[in-house]
Order: structure tokens, then C-alpha cells, then sequence
């Protein structure tokens, strides 16, 4: 059996790779990491430096024909992770280029071998930016080129399955914030700027944030792609149910990491109008850019309610998990 993963040099990947080698794969198994770059090159999220024993990586661009020597197995499963994926950070072409082009030629290297599960590691992107809570069944409103991409890419996959109804598994997860140790990003800015004191609730304390941990997100991928059988097609919102406000998730990463702060409110309208001097002078680099500031202001209130009652059962709370990458960190941080 071949657990083939596309973009499983990052993040997400690395995290998942070691729970199949921890739970899942026997003997004569084979894990495939297919990546344009490789662990510890630039490129890669920080952190993440080691190749893992016994894992087959290869360096592929996904946006090109995807051909490599393997011995194709009737139980085999994609995971299709790869993407660009930070905004704002990218060119809007890269955005496409990437995440559409790589979901067909995913999809053309599934039908030439015959496999017949997927799983595809979406976003809540494509629905758009706005308070309203939103469904799997929320009619999508992209309005970025990542957010659009992104859902042209679900789809792709989803024609896919419908070619073959009777024997093709797809899932489609779109995760809120993903963070644990190696994510270098939103979380892990937001632990520094507390303990450095230099972070703020900007306009508000209530701005819905939904997220995910790590661990739990690839404890859900296998659930659902190796603990089960099913037909057809999928959608799931990987996100804590209910979502937390930025101040819940502040208080309880202070709590959990046994630190003392007194997080200001700062008038959203004049940091607004601060990011718009700054930004083009290269705030981005510091958090001060009007996109982000506007991330920061606008709730990504995303309903877990279907994960949470498909079946599945969560490893962590919320102030668990946040104690667990603690604990992965030697308790120095959250990096």
C-alpha cells in the first residue's frame, strides 16, 4: 500500500507523515512525499529541517505532468497538499498556477493508476470574508485569487470522483487556522507578540478565529481516509466547534504557557489608516499591512458542528493542545 503525499514537505505534511509511520504504516507499506522542495531547504517552513527514515522524497513540481517510479496497489491514497497558500505574500498568478494546475495533474495521475481515494486539503478561503457563520452547505464567495483558486481546485477533484461514483473516495477539508509546532505563522506570531508585548486586539476582542490544531487535524485526515470506507464526495469544516473570539484564544495560550499579560485595545480605524502609511514602506514584514489588519478585524466564525458530530472524537481541548506544543517546545516558546 503507497500513502502518496503532494506537499508533504511542509507543515501539514511533516505532521502527518509522522502520525502514519507512528500508527499506521506495516511492513512492506511505502510513504511518498512529493514536494518541490525538500526538508530543511528554502522554502520549507522553518523548523522543519529532518527527513524522516523511510520515507520516499522525491522533488516534483505539481504543476507539471506528475510521473515517478512506484508499484501502484489497489488500497493506495493521495493526500493533495500542496498549494501556495500565504496571503498576502504572493503574486495573484502563483495562486493559480499552483493550486488549480496541481489539482489536475493530482487528479490525471489518480486516474492513470487507478487510485481511488483522495484527500484534499482545501481551505475556508473560498467562502469569503464576512462575519456570517458559515456551513459546509454556505453557497461559496471567494474574494481573494487564493480563496477563488482554491475552490476551482475542489471542483477539479470533485469532477474527478464523479467520473468513477461507484469507487471514488474524495474528501474535501477546509481547515480554519492550522498551528503546532513548525506552523511559523499566525499562532506562533501571536504567542511572540503577547510575551513581547507588542500585540493588541485591534478594534475589537470578540473577532471570531477559528482554528485547528495540528495533531488533530491529520488525526482527522487518517479517520477519515484509512479508518473508514465510503463513496462519493465529502466536505468538512476543521475547525473547533464553537469557534473562539481572539480574546479566548489569547487568554488561553497565556494560561497555558504560564504567561502574565494585560493585552490594550487599539481603535481599529487608526491602525487602519497607520498600516496604509506603513505598508507599502514594508510593513508587511511586521504584521503592519492593511490586508492583514484587516484579517485581524474581520471573524473567520466557521461552524465545526458537522466534524464534531460525524463521528470523529477530538484528542485535545483547545487549552490542551495549546499545552502540548508547549510541551514539544521544551516549554522555551511556541515555535
Amino acid at each position: 500500500m503507497n500513502f502518496i503525499i503532494f506537499g508533504g514537505s511542509g507543515f501539514i505534511g511533516t505532521h502527518l507523515i509522522k502520525l502514519l509511520k507512528a500508527e499506521v504504516v506495516k511492513e512492506g507499506d511505502q510513504i511518498y512525499d512529493l514536494d518541490i522542495v525538500m526538508p530543511g531547504e528554502e522554502g520549507v517552513v522553518p523548523g522543519i529541517v529532518e527527513k524522516i527514515e523511510g520515507v520516499n522524497y522525491i522533488r516534483l513540481d505539481v504543476r507539471r505532468k506528475i510521473d515517478f517510479e512506484f508499484t501502484p496497489t489497489k488500497d493506495d491514497i493521495i493526500f493533495n497538499l500542496a498549494a501556495v497558500h500565504r496571503t498576502p505574500g504572493h503574486p495573484d498568478k502563483e495562486y493559480f498556477q499552483t493550486n488549480i494546475l496541481g489539482a489536475e495533474r493530482v487528479t490525471e495521475f489518480a486516474e492513470k493508476y487507478g487510485i481511488n481515494k483522495i484527500l484534499f486539503t482545501s481551505s475556508i478561503a473560498p467562502y469569503g470574508a464576512a462575519e456570517q457563520l458559515k456551513k459546509e452547505t454556505t453557497l461559496p464567495m471567494p474574494n481573494t485569487p487564493y480563496g477563488i483558486s482554491k475552490l476551482v481546485a475542489e471542483k477539479i477533484h470533485t469532477i474527478w470522483q464523479v467520473k468513477d461514483s461507484d469507487n471514488r473516495e474524495l474528501t474535501i477539508v477546509r481547515p480554519g487556522v492550522v498551528y503546532g509546532k513548525g506552523e511559523h505563522g499566525n499562532f506562533t506570531r501571536l504567542y511572540w507578540g503577547i510575551r513581547k508585548r507588542y500585540f493588541f486586539y485591534t478594534g475589537r476582542r470578540d473577532t471570531i478565529k477559528a482554528c485547528i490544531y495540528v495533531k488533530e487535524l491529520v488525526r482527522f485526515m487518517k479517520y477519515r481516509m484509512i479508518d473508514n470506507d465510503f463513496k462519493g464526495t465529502d466536505i468538512f469544516n476543521c475547525t473547533f466547534e464553537p469557534a473562539y473570539t481572539i480574546e479566548q484564544i489569547c487568554d488561553t495560550i497565556c494560561y497555558a504557557t504560564g504567561m502574565d499579560r494585560h493585552i490594550p485595545l487599539v481603535n481599529g480605524k487608526l491602525l487602519m489608516g497607520t498600516a496604509k502609511v506603513v505598508g507599502p514602506l514594508g510593513g508587511k514584514k511586521v504584521g503592519i499591512h492593511p490586508d492583514r489588519v484587516k484579517k485581524l478585524m474581520i471573524s473567520t466564525n466557521i461552524s465545526g458542528e458537522k466534524l464534531k458530530n460525524c463521528g470523529y472524537q477530538f484528542h485535545y481541548t483547545f487549552e490542551e493542545s495549546v499545552r502540548d506544543w508547549y510541551k514539544d517546545c521544551d516549554e522555551e516558546g511556541l515555535n
